[in-house]
């Protein structure tokens, strides 16, 4: 689930113990619970926090003590995950580790119980009272510091855990205030860490175990120095733990550096029996460039999902796809490293409260977000890593549910999704985007299962009056229809009237389809326009010393068609001729309006039959 906001954690999460008035608390859900640990029984059981009961569960095995049995049960926790049931009986024993496990595996449950475990008692039963933390948790991002702590938290309920998430983005003034007063796991951001650090305020002489989560993350987001200077300052024999979904270079480098004989514990993604329908159900729809944007919307529409993630590579697109999501009658928000953080906040409000149902992000901005009631992840592009690709789906198929995958390839990407298939032995399905008719029919569907719930569920009793007035003037089948139309306006879906292309069936080496020369180079002579396409007069010809790889890349630069969207290119002395989609024109036409191309302006237009 995605939690509270991050504006929320100013002080240390200290549960059982007084605070002061002026401390701002982290708000929590009773109803919340830790993807990581487990899958949580329906309801909690009402036995829960009794020692027996606790005893009896899978998480006894494991050595814990029992006030963490007893939190584990009242959370609803019965079966430890392969990650947790590894690398527990490691970490309580006191050896480094290197832990590989995709999102969703587990981890967070993991590195806290062990680190729980080492909270010291005080003969009254309350925790020993000690200013330096013992444990210091290093994660990519603010949301993730949050989720962490809040995990940390409940797990230690029980032992009066004192856990603080310290990050940027927010005063750091309440966060120097509980660092003052102690605590004794602090879950950090490194740049915020670096801050405290060199202020004095983050004391690490005690420190008995850091963890690196999501350590893959951190270096991608830069952080690789950063890490260095902190593992340089605490105790040379504490322990050290690494978790990272993907195993690159770097991370091993880290691990030689700084981890003493680590144990190794690697949970790979489990592949589906024979026969057995895999949780997370992956596909791919291939379309050009142009029309990726509403092959998503019509793919949305016929999944209808509770809540998606769509990933976008840069900010522009997450603001555009967004704008154009909304248009089409989703409640779609946009998150990216661009937005403030009380932007942010809001965003992850409504997300919270079921205001919006689809979240258009960045990966950077998507780090470390958990969303409960997630259905669908969507990557409207294909990740040129799959380690990337597996760090996404990972969010979806959680905890025994299904999940579903989905891909907007655009013809050049191919060879990524073949790539990913290979790396992680999974088949992408190839689909069609579905048609107009397709669409059209799956819509009323949805309108007739509305209308047919609230004539089941509601009292319709005031509105007979209307309705009988209505069937005196006009058929009472027109009074329906005109019902249904109301009703299927009222979801804000746009009216599709054009059909996207379908390269679904394109050969590889081909996307476009199109006859290559002895060369390999695409065969771009004159003729007249392909089906779907149109031509633009581009006025500067072979005289301004006008190429068609500069044509290419101005259109290419400013508007949304890639270089393999765009068709046969003629250029003659005075003048140029460009094939491009259709439905695209227009934008090309916009978006080259106020550019240059070699370095002069140009007009561009549609091509005139006759005279140019």
């Amino acid at each position: 689930m995605i939690d509270a906001p991050v504006a929320a954690v100013t002080g240390e999460l200290c549960p059982g113990r007084a605070r002061p008035e002026t401390e701002e608390a982290l708000p929590m859900h009773p109803d919340s619970h830790d993807e990581v640990a487990g899958a949580p029984s329906e309801e909690v059981p009402d036995n829960a926090g009794a020692t027996d009961a606790a005893e009896g569960t899978a998480f006894a095995a494991l050595g814990l003590r029992p006030e963490l049995l007893e939190a584990l049960t009242t959370l609803g926790y019965e079966e430890p995950t392969p990650i947790q049931r590894e690398a527990v009986p490691h970490l309580l024993a006191g050896h480094d580790l290197l832990g590989q496990a995709a999102t969703g595996t587990g981890k967070t449950a993991a590195f806290a119980l062990p680190v729980l475990q080492r909270l010291e008692r005080a003969p009254g039963g309350a925790a020993a009272v000690s200013r330096a933390p013992i444990a210091l948790v290093l994660v990519p991002t603010r949301e993730l510091a949050v989720q962490v702590a809040e995990a940390i938290l409940r797990y230690g309920r029980g032992l009066g855990a004192r856990v603080l998430a310290v990050y940027g983005g927010q005063p750091i003034g309440g966060q120097l205030h509980a660092l003052h007063r102690g605590v004794d796991v602090v879950v950090a951001t490194p740049g915020r860490a670096i801050d405290h650090l060199n202020r004095g305020s983050l004391p690490l002489d005690a420190v008995e175990v850091v963890v690196l989560d999501e350590a893959d993350e951190m270096l991608d987001m830069g952080f690789a120095e950063d890490i260095e200077t902190i593992l340089g300052q605490v105790p040379a024999g504490r322990q050290t733990v690494l978790f990272s979904a993907t195993m690159p270079p770097r991370i091993g480098g880290i691990a030689r550096r700084h981890l003493r004989e680590p144990v190794r514990v690697q949970i790979a993604l489990r592949n589906a029996e024979p026969g057995e329908v895999p949780l997370v159900r992956q596909s791919a729809y291939v379309v050009p460039r142009y029309a990726k944007a509403a092959a998503l919307g019509r793919v949305l529409d016929m999944e209808a999902p509770e809540a998606a993630l769509v990933f976008c590579r840069t900010r522009t697109e997450v603001d555009q796809l967004a704008e154009s999501l909304n248009g089409r009658g989703y409640r779609a928000e946009a998150l990216h490293g661009g937005m403030s953080q009380e932007q942010r906040d809001r965003v992850m409000g409504r997300l919270r409260a079921g205001t919006a149902d689809l979240l258009v992000a960045t990966d950077v901005a998507a780090r470390g977000l958990d969303i409960e009631q997630l259905s669908h992840v969507v990557n409207y592009d294909v990740p040129s890593a799959p380690e990337a690709y597996v760090h996404r789906i990972g969010r979806t198929g959680r905890a025994g549910r299904e999940g579903v995958a989905i891909t907007i390839a655009e013809p050049r990407e191919r060879r990524l999704l073949e790539n990913i298939e290979r790396a992680t032995r999974r088949r992408i399905s190839i689909e069609k985007v579905p048609s107009v008719a397709q669409l059209a029919a799956r819509r009323a569907d949805l309108t007739v299962a509305a209308l047919r719930e609230s004539i089941l569920k509601h009292d319709l009793e005031p509105f007979r009056a209307v309705v009988a007035r209505l069937t005196e003037e006009f058929d009472p089948t027109d009074v329906a229809l005109a019902a249904m139309k109301l009703a299927q306006d009222a979801r804000g879906a746009t009216a599709d009237e054009q059909e996207i292309p379908d390269l679904s069936t394109k050969p590889v080496g081909d996307p476009r389809g199109r006859g290559r020369g002895p060369s390999g180079r695409d065969d771009r002579r004159a003729r007249g326009p392909a089906t779907n396409m149109t031509r633009l007069y581009v006025g500067a010809g072979r005289s301004t010393g006008i190429r068609p790889q500069d044509l290419v890349g101005a259109i290419a630069g400013e508007s949304r068609l890639s270089g393999r969207d765009i068709g046969a290119i003629e250029i003659t002395d005075r003048f140029a001729l460009v094939e491009v989609p259709e439905s695209a024109a227009d934008d090309v036409i916009a978006a080259l309006k106020n550019s240059t191309i070699k370095g002069r302006k140009t007009l561009v237009r549609r091509e005139r039959h006759g005279a140019q």
